[in-house]
């Protein structure tokens, strides 16, 4: 008791951290950096990271929830999509309308980046295209993010301002659009209007000159408890108003096109003279860390899968019609996108770790279940009524008879889980739960196979390892009769 009431002034003495989070692009990348290292560098709070959220709805939905404290937004997006009023404009009417919600933006971090329609400059001059109205007089193959086709300030709007009918559709990964129009698999995508490529990709920017896009300035998006830091809300209200559209062009082709790491176009923004360490000892600490992260989820979420799996496919073999809505319902569980499946749990559970848990353990529980219920199935029912007459009781026969023999085919369904909980798990970095995913959702935003790499071949590797480490378990508690 002694020790504790000493140990309790340093736990005062504690820093709160700050979660900075990021949407799951460039510039979003960049930017939720610079805002961590500033806090950082206050030197009132610690600063954990939540970045490569997929999408602007999940991203909001942590900071309502307080899954994460502040990220990078345009204002255009809080008022437009997720407020769903586009009549707001002003800084003044923003934060009024975000009142109730406990959260406030900052003034605009100095550019606007909104929407554009980009086509490659030979198709411009071909087809004579400058602005947007120019092409009611052609038919092009467009490709756009999956959230600009959803939007109504994105397609759907701009669709019915311009009169515009495009010749296909096509949905991509906003990173991917500019591979697509550089190999001519399609001719006209949308971009942010800092995108680092625009230039160096040779496209033309076609003039809204109808003013539909509506403005997009940056702004930090917060939640209002960082008011009460004031330290870290002086060093926060140093980055408004310092970034022009040119600037963060520079600093997105940073990343896009030279290749640097978030961190260091950070250090570079920041003009940090930093003391650095050994890529490969950056680059072992951060995979150690990510194995961790991944192992934890696939863990945790097989053994709740085997100790629901295996009573759910045991009572599906007891009670028949019972079974059958067992065996229903973990298989349509299979037929939910696993993105989606996420999505439906951050209501309940908010972002990270417990939400991938959830949906991992569903996953994982079809073949569990089903390989359970065929062992059982299938086992012949003259040894189960020879065991009977032998004077085994129900409890006996199912230790020492049932599940003895058919321990070969719940391994069997339990490999088959691991396995696909390795590669599952990857997914769970879109909705900030780390794990090898982190390496593939940022090479994502990068377009950039490297970094992708980085992540799949170490889930890869780690599906190989629990394959062999399953046979060995197989070798150990299956019977030697029963082995091949």
């Amino acid at each position: 008791m002694i020790k504790w009431f000493l140990f309790f002034p340093f736990l005062l003495m504690a820093k709160e951290t700050i979660v900075v989070g990021s949407k799951n692009f460039t510039e979003s990348y960049i930017l939720a950096e610079i805002i961590a290292q500033t806090i950082e560098d206050a030197g009132e709070l610690n600063v954990e990271r939540k970045f490569g959220l997929a999408g602007t709805g999940i991203v909001f939905a942590a900071l309502e929830n307080a899954e994460i404290d502040i990220y990078p937004e345009y204002t255009g997006t809080i008022s437009r999509f997720l407020l769903k009023k586009p009549e707001l404009y002003s800084i003044e009417q923003i934060n009024n309308a975000l009142e109730k919600k406990n959260l406030i933006i900052s003034e605009s971090l100095g550019f606007n980046n909104t929407y554009a329609l980009a086509v490659k400059e030979k198709i411009a001059q071909k087809k004579q295209l400058n602005s947007i109205s120019d092409l009611t007089n052609t038919s092009l193959h467009a490709g756009f993010s999956h959230e600009f086709i959803k939007r109504d300030d994105g397609l759907k709007g701009l669709l019915g301002s311009y009169h515009l009918k495009f010749k296909r559709v096509q949905g991509f990964e906003h990173a991917l659009l500019y591979n697509a129009i550089k190999n001519d698999e399609v001719d006209i995508i949308e971009v942010y209007s800092t995108d680092g490529k625009i230039p160096s990709y040779k496209l033309r920017i076609l003039d809204d000159d109808r003013f539909f896009f509506p403005q997009y300035y940056s702004v930090l998006f917060y939640r209002k408890k960082l008011l009460s830091y004031p330290e870290t809300m002086k060093a926060l209200k140093n980055l408004q108003g310092q970034f022009s559209e040119e600037k963060m062009q520079k600093l997105n082709a940073m990343a896009d096109i030279e290749k640097k790491s978030f961190k260091q176009i950070a250090d570079i923004y920041l003009d940090k003279n930093v003391q650095k360490t050994s890529s490969d000892k950056r680059a072992i600490n951060k995979l150690l860390k990510l194995t961790y992260e991944h192992l934890y989820l696939v863990i945790i979420s097989l053994c709740f899968s085997i100790i629901i799996g295996i009573p759910l496919g045991f009572l599906a073999y007891q009670y028949k019609k019972l079974g059958q809505v067992i065996l229903i319902v973990t298989g349509l569980l299979q037929t939910i996108p696993s993105l989606a499946l996420l999505c439906f749990l951050l209501p309940l559970f908010g972002i990270g770790t417990l939400p991938s848990l959830v949906a991992l353990f569903l996953y994982g529980l079809l073949p569990i279940v089903r390989n359970t219920y065929t062992g059982f199935a299938t086992l012949p029912k003259s040894l189960l009524e020879s065991a009977q007459v032998l004077g085994l009781n129900f409890r006996q026969r199912l230790i020492f008879i049932q599940l003895p023999m058919i321990s070969r085919e719940i391994l069997s369904g339990v490999k088959t889980t691991a396995v696909i909980n390795v590669g599952m798990t990857t997914l769970a970095a879109f909705i900030g739960a780390g794990g090898y995913g982190t390496q593939i959702v940022t090479g994502l935003a990068l377009n950039d196979n490297s970094i992708i790499l980085q992540g799949a071949i170490p889930a890869a590797i780690m599906s190989i390892f629990v394959h062999f480490f399953f046979e060995f378990i197989e070798k150990m508690i299956v019977p030697k009769g029963l082995q091949t």
